[in-house]
């Protein structure tokens, strides 16, 4: 099965910004986007630095003494 020229991520980097940024500015005017807090986006900083500081770097694969 081959994947043609289809769909969004197919398309050119400019059409699909157009596209996304539409949809943003018409969830907004409907009351239905969510709109972060200061509160809000300061927890999901943390959460987000905490998470990069947990994760662990892929083992390499020339290394024989890992498991």
């Amino acid at each position: 099965m081959t994947t043609g020229k289809r769909g969004f991520a197919s398309m050119d980097r400019n059409r699909q910004r157009e596209i996304a940024s539409k949809g943003g500015k018409l969830a907004h005017l409907r009351g239905m986007a969510h709109e972060w807090t200061s509160e809000e986006a300061r927890e999901a900083g943390r959460k987000g630095g905490a998470a990069v500081r947990q994760r662990k770097p892929a083992p390499d694969p020339q290394r024989q003494d890992q498991q």
